[in-house]
């Protein structure tokens, strides 16, 4: 999608400098990406907030990785 925004130069470079993308679409990209990705894992930490796992009586990550090296 071709998008045009008024973007301060200071917040351009800063974003090109911290993802160290090739050019201004590439960097952008990878800072959406990245702060997508962390909102979505927020969303999921805030629902394990409200609601925790809540694991089977006897489990055992010992248990886990015996049936996962039978595998």
């Amino acid at each position: 999608m071709k998008v045009t925004a008024i973007i301060p130069d200071e917040l351009v470079k800063d974003i090109k400098r911290i993802t160290k993308g090739t050019n201004i679409n590439e960097s952008i990209i990878i800072a959406l990406q990245s702060f997508t990705a962390k909102q979505k894992l927020l969303g999921i930490m805030g629902k394990v907030r409200k609601e925790p796992l809540v694991f089977q009586e006897g489990f055992t990550a010992a248990k886990v990785r015996k049936i996962n090296r039978k595998m």
